[in-house]
């Protein structure tokens, strides 16, 4: 019996938290995104200065005891505003994919579940949506909502939704035919209960990796969104914004560009290595 249970293989959630923990790539990126999670979370206790408070006298000033990263043409430190910018851009990259998972999935589940003429004119609303590049849709709708948190992570949501439903509903379309689920209509099933408990279960894997990677775009949206002026409106620091600032004293002092830009880089490297690594872990490939 002791030979039988030691030599039992492992649960499969058991299998693939070992190949995440043995996956270089996923190691790497965890690291790099923990660094800058507890960055934000820990900016009130970091942070050596107020990020709002200004000293003009110390305009511009290079790194030092003082400031460790220099300040900016306002005279604020640069480190702190890092640190709270860091907050802005993890919670609006989070919120905008969390909403975009989960009307984007729920779209693409319904949509294949059902299937006829519905799946056919939705899934043109979805190429429509698809056809706008996710900078310029962003713009039109922070243009049209205005700048806040709230518009911002909507505005980016929506550039997101169609490519979460179309990964959401390619699965179901098979799944729908499978012998389980008509098992569970012969049995008198709602359908509500068919999709969250049968289908959901097969394909919140895929929206989860998918999640991870677009996190990365809607961090380079909102930046890019700050850079031109349709972000949060200062003083609330972004990276973004510093970015702007920064180029509009490139000349005076170059690493006001430099930093925030070092910043956008680690977070995006981290979640893409993240979102990687678990492409390679879910692969079926992988575990044969």
């Amino acid at each position: 019996m002791t030979d039988v249970a030691l030599s039992a293989p492992p649960s499969p959630r058991r299998a693939m938290i070992g190949r995440l923990v043995s996956n270089p790539t996923t190691v790497a990126g965890v690291v790099l995104c923990s660094i800058i999670l507890a960055g934000a979370l820990l900016a009130p206790w970091l942070s050596p200065h107020d990020p709002l408070e200004q000293n003009i006298v110390d305009r511009l000033a290079g790194p030092g005891s003082e400031y460790l990263l220099g300040t900016d043409q306002f005279g604020r430190d640069v480190l702190s505003r890092l640190l709270w910018g860091a907050r802005v851009s993890l919670l609006v990259s989070f919120l905008s994919i969390a909403t975009a998972v989960v009307v984007g999935g729920a779209i693409g589940m319904i949509s294949g579940y059902i299937g006829g003429r519905f799946d056919l004119v939705t899934m043109q609303v979805m190429d429509v949506l698809l056809s706008f590049p996710s900078l310029i849709l962003g713009m039109i709708m922070v243009a049209l909502l205005g700048s806040s948190v709230t518009n911002l992570v909507i505005a980016i949501a929506l550039t997101a939704i169609a490519p979460f439903a179309r990964i959401a509903r390619a699965p179901v379309l098979v799944l729908k035919e499978r012998a389980f689920i008509e098992a569970g209509r012969a049995l008198g099933f709602s359908h509500l209960r068919i999709l969250l408990v049968h289908v959901l279960p097969n394909i919140v894997t895929d929206l989860l990796v998918m999640g991870t990677l677009w996190m990365a775009t809607a961090v380079r949206t909102e930046a890019s969104l700050s850079f031109i002026g349709l972000g949060v409106k200062p003083p609330t620091p972004t990276w973004g914004g510093m970015m702007r600032d920064g180029f509009e004293n490139i000349l005076d002092s170059a690493s006001l560009c430099i930093w925030p830009g070092l910043a956008i880089l680690v977070l995006v490297l981290g979640l893409n290595l993240v979102g990687d690594g678990l492409c390679d872990v879910t692969d079926p490939k992988a575990t044969q």
